[in-house]
C-alpha cells in the first residue's frame, strides 16, 4: 500500500485533486482577513523576508492567504514524506514551489544532513529577501505545538515571523486524524487572524527557544480559535 501511495501516478492525481480544491476553496469561500495591517510592510518590501506559520490541520484551507503572498517570492517547507509530496504537488500549482525538510531520527546521519542542507537553503532564501511558509507542528505533530525549526530560521537569517489562524464554516473535520484537519465548503466564509511580526533574539540559547515555542504556539492557537469564533457568527 505503502509502494502504491508513493507511486508517481498516485502523488500526481492526490496533488492535482488536492489543488484543485485549494482553487475552489479560495475563490468560492467569502475570507475576510483580521490584523491584515501587521504584515503589509513585509509584504510592500521585495527586499524583506518572512516567515509565516499555521497549523498542519489548516493545509486544506491555506490559498487563504495565497493573495498576499502571491506578492512576493514565496516558497513551503514541505516533509519528503509521501503526504507531503502530494501537498508540494498541489501549492506548487498555485505557484508556491517547496523546500523539503524532514526530521531526522537519533543515528540517521543521511536524513540528519539532509534536513540541515534543506534548513540552509530555506535561511537562505528568508535572508535574500524570500517568504517561507511553514506548518511548524508538521508532518507528524503533537498538534499545535511548534516544532524548533521554523524559530532555527528566524534565528539564524533575522527575519520576522507572522502567525496566520484560519478557520472557515461550514467545515468538516476529521477527528481521526492527528491535526484534525479541516475541510471547508464551497460558498461559505472564512476568516484568517494575523498575529506578529515576531522575532527570535541571534543569541537565544536552548531555554530561550524552549520559552518562544510555548508562547508562539498559544499565540498560533489563539489566532486560529478567533478565526474560528469569526465565521461561527
Amino acid at each position: 500500500m505503502k509502494a502504491l501511495l508513493r507511486s508517481d501516478g498516485v502523488q500526481g492525481f492526490l496533488g492535482w485533486l488536492l489543488g484543485t480544491y485549494l482553487k475552489l476553496v479560495l475563490r468560492t469561500v467569502r475570507w475576510r482577513h483580521e490584523n491584515l495591517g501587521c504584515v503589509e510592510p513585509v509584504l510592500a518590501d521585495d527586499a524583506a523576508g518572512a516567515i509565516a506559520l499555521f497549523w498542519h490541520g489548516r493545509i486544506p484551507l491555506c490559498l487563504a492567504t495565497a493573495p498576499q503572498w502571491w506578492r512576493k517570492r514565496t516558497r513551503c517547507l514541505i516533509s519528503p514524506s509521501a503526504d507531503g509530496e502530494f501537498i508540494a504537488r498541489a501549492l506548487a500549482m498555485s505557484g508556491f514551489p517547496a523546500i523539503r525538510v524532514s526530521s531526522a531520527k537519533p543515528g540517521d546521519t543521511a536524513k540528519a544532513r539532509q534536513a540541515v542542507a534543506a534548513i540552509r537553503e530555506a535561511t537562505n532564501w528568508v535572508k535574500d529577501g524570500g517568504a517561507l511558509v511553514v506548518t511548524p507542528d508538521g508532518p507528524r505533530g503533537p498538534n499545535e505545538v511548534i516544532a524548533a525549526g521554523s524559530l532555527q530560521i528566524a534565528r539564524r537569517s533575522g527575519r520576522p515571523v507572522f502567525l496566520m489562524g484560519i478557520a472557515a464554516a461550514p467545515a468538516w473535520r476529521l477527528e481521526s486524524t492527528w491535526d484534525k484537519v479541516m475541510f471547508a465548503a464551497p460558498f461559505g466564509r472564512g476568516a484568517v487572524v494575523w498575529d506578529g511580526p515576531l522575532d527570535v533574539p541571534p543569541d537565544a540559547d536552548d531555554a530561550a527557544v524552549a520559552a518562544l515555542i510555548q508562547d508562539w504556539s498559544a499565540r498560533l492557537s489563539a489566532a486560529t480559535r478567533r478565526a474560528e469564533a469569526l465565521v461561527s457568527r
